[in-house]
């Protein structure tokens, strides 16, 4: 049986044959119809068959002809199949030789390889002749080499450097002569270099020395130093030269030399401990001279001894400047600087290092410049040590400025009025120990930077806020304790009034505590409080002024003071003598005062009417009560006049008016007269007008509903300041209402 393979073979091969018969089949089908179709169109006339014969003949010539071509292409593939078959008869033949060449070759080998073990104790011995022939050729300059190294010692020790390295590298040389042809082998006279490795670390730390006492030698001995580095440029060449680098190299000896040049910087400036506290700003002003006057004997006595591309002012530059980095960073490390030593540590690494007075001194070249590197202290450790200098400031000032307002409390309760400036106001001293330390603290900062000096004012803000309000409540104490005993403190309202000019100063510091470009709810803050304190200080002057005219107040429209003399009896008198004390306050809080005063003493007359103590029984009376209300609104008008307000700023005109009310005589006209009265006071209320109408005694029912229906008819809008709002109709006098210019009533 055959293999499968040959079984599909044959399964196979039917089925090939029976597609070849039909593509044959198909062919003769194929040129029997083209024949068909081209003698069809040879042959379409009867007369074309004449030439049937001619076209037989060419036919059976071409069919010939092609047979004979067949015949020979069969031919020479016949002769072509031959010669293959020839010329592999020869390659198997040639196979056979080459095997059986190779099988001796492989016995000839495995015979060679036992004589090459027989002759390895005679190769061994030709090697050691080969070592031993080149040594007895160098054996002088071996016999040399203990004396070599022992005078390069001496050398190295005698600090003649290049020789010292010609010698070395002489010795090398002799090494690589000895190694090269042996091949790196072990060798009895190999022992003679195994201490040139020790000799040229040796020499190496003596360049590296050389270069660490580069400060020294510039000044004392330039020439060693050069050598040093001319050494040092030679090995680096020879680490370039030597390629792959044999063991022991690179020595980079460049490397060593700038190495020891930064450790001698660092440890001749930042090699002691750091300073104490206390030593701080002596330890920093060395620093500002050594520093600037190291880079410039760099780059005067250093820089012509080495090659340019060290860079060598550069490198000390930059050595200098990382090593303070550090020291700094030690410094800060051991903490306990305080304020004063955190400003000082600040303002010398912010401006007084960068500056021209140290690494920016003009005489200093650009390569010795440390723009380009990062900044001394890092941007989070200036910002720490700006937070914690703020911190410490803040705790003095505050103690300071509690200290400063217990003094001032103190001198409310003395013997003796405030003093005063020279131009005769009275001077708090509180407002100038609190402009002086809070300015000289701002002020200050700015040697350092604008964001300490932000700093510095946002808590100056701060504290003036928590300063305000411990005068506020010192201010109450101070009324309350007048309220228990009105004979102490003895100079109870000058000490208010030279409060309210301190308030002035401060309100006129708030400005300078904040900087425009800075966005803070603190200075409206601060102004609130200051506002708030304003007020109250006010409020008690009035209070007193109140006080001390309530005797005179209750004559007020009454029989009695309709037959006396003068304004509630002795009530010029007394606000001459009250008011003339705001001559020591500070303009706009003078005229303010005098507004207020003045506007108190007319709402008393409102009140005092509203409450109806006097009631007009006929017209002459009313023309009396009249002439009376002009007579004190002259005289007040007059009053206020000397002291200094302005009548713009006065309210008596509403007296002036009223008694033009009470003058009228026909009261069929009082419509048109409270008309205009309404305009020109538009927060008087019917209330009011009612018992106007009630005190002139003779208008009728029907009358005073015309006219209060008329006033709800054309009442104008309120824009003004309000006067009648303020007086309530037959009630007792409320509490004082003081109003400023920049805010409601308080």
């Amino acid at each position: 049986m055959g293999t499968p393979a040959e079984e599909e073979q044959e399964s196979r091969c039917p089925q090939a044959s029976e597609a070849q018969w039909l593509e044959v089949e198909k062919a003769e089908r194929l040129a029997r119809g083209a024949a068909l179709k081209w003698a069809s169109g040879v042959f379409y006339r009867p007369e074309q068959l004449a030439g049937l014969a001619q076209y037989r003949i060419r036919e059976a010539q071409r069919t010939q002809s092609l047979q004979a071509r067949i015949k020979s292409t069969v031919q020479s593939y016949l002769e072509g199949v031959q010669g293959g078959l020839g010329h592999l008869r020869q390659a198997l033949e040639e196979v056979r030789d080459t095997r059986e060449a190779l099988a001796a070759a492989r016995g000839a080998l495995g015979s060679g390889a036992e004589v090459s073990r027989a002759l390895e104790p005679l190769r061994e011995l030709a090697e050691e002749h080969k070592q031993l022939q080149v040594s007895v050729m160098l054996l002088p300059q071996l016999l040399a080499v203990p004396a070599a190294m022992t005078q390069i010692q001496a050398l190295i020790r005698g600090r003649r450097l290049l020789e010292a390295h010609a010698e070395l590298l002489a010795l090398e040389r002799l090494q690589e002569e000895v190694l090269v042809p042996l091949g790196g082998s072990p060798n009895p006279v190999l022992p003679l270099f195994q201490d040139l490795a020790a000799l040229a670390e040796e020499l190496g730390r003596a360049v590296g020395a050389a270069a660490g006492a580069a400060r020294r030698l510039v000044r004392e001995d330039p020439a060693m130093l050069v050598a040093a580095v001319r050494v040092a440029e030679r090995e680096e060449r020879r680490d370039a030269q030597l390629q792959p680098p044999p063991p022991g190299r690179p020595r980079a000896w460049r490397q060593r030399c700038l190495q020891a040049l930064r450790q001698a910087l660092e440890e001749a400036h930042f090699g002691a401990p750091p300073p104490e506290p206390s030593e701080l700003p002596t330890h920093l002003a060395g620093l500002q001279a050594a520093l600037p006057d190291e880079l410039a004997a760099a780059e005067a006595l250093l820089a012509p001894c080495v090659p340019g591309h060290y860079g060598v002012v550069g490198l000390c530059a930059r050595t200098l400047h990382y090593g303070l980095t550090q020291h700094l960073r030690q410094l800060l490390d051991r903490g306990g600087l305080g304020a004063r030593g955190t400003f000082t540590l600040l303002h010398w690494a912010l401006k007084v290092y960068p500056g021209p007075d140290m690494m920016g001194r003009p005489d200093l070249s650009p390569e010795a410049g440390v723009a380009g590197l990062e900044p001394l202290l890092a941007p989070e450790i200036v910002e720490q040590l700006e937070r914690t200098y703020v911190e410490e400031v803040q705790a003095s000032v505050a103690e300071w400025l509690q200290k400063a307002l217990k003094e001032e409390v103190a001198e409310w309760f003395r013997e003796q009025e405030p003093e005063t400036d020279p131009e005769g106001f009275y001077l708090s001293s509180l407002s100038g120990i609190v402009l002086q330390i809070l300015d000289e603290n701002i002020r200050v900062t700015a040697l350092v930077s604008p964001s300490l000096q932000l700093r510095v004012r946002q808590m100056a803000l701060e504290e003036l806020g928590t300063l305000l309000h411990s005068l506020d409540k010192a201010l109450g104490q101070f009324a309350q304790k007048h309220r228990e005993d009105k004979a102490r403190p003895c100079h109870y309202v000058p000490y208010l009034l030279s409060a309210l000019n301190s308030h002035n100063v401060l309100s006129s510091f708030i400005s300078l505590l904040q900087p425009e470009e800075a966005s803070s709810p603190a200075p409206s803050l601060i102004a609130t409080t200051l506002t708030m304190l304003q007020r109250k200080i006010c409020r008690l002057l009035l209070e007193q002024l109140l006080e001390e005219l309530q005797p005179p107040f209750t004559a007020l429209l009454s029989h009695r003071w309709l037959s006396g003399a003068e304004p509630g009896a002795g009530l010029c008198e007394l606000l001459v003598q009250f008011c003339s004390g705001f001559s020591r306050l500070r303009s706009p809080m003078a005229q303010l005062l005098l507004a207020e005063s003045e506007q108190a003493v007319v709402l008393e007359y409102l009140r005092a009417l509203m409450q109806g103590r006097l009631m007009c029984r006929s017209g002459t009376e009313r023309i009396q009560v009249a002439e009376r209300l002009l007579q004190d609104a002259s005289q007040l008008r007059e009053l206020f006049l000397d002291l200094g307000l302005e009548e713009a700023e006065q309210r008596g005109a509403v007296l002036i008016a009223l008694q033009e009310l009470l003058r009228l005589r026909d009261p069929a006209l009082l419509g048109l007269e409270v008309s205009g009265f309404q305009q020109r006071f538009p927060d008087v209320s019917e209330e009011h007008i009612s018992v106007l109408l009630a005190v002139r005694g003779d208008v009728s029912r029907e009358q005073r509903l015309a006219v209060l229906d008329m006033m709800q008819a054309n009442r104008p809008p309120n824009g003004r300041q309000p006067l009648f709002s303020l007086v309530p109709v037959a009630a007792p006098a409320p509490a004082l209402s003081f109003c400023l210019p920049t805010g409601p009533c308080a």
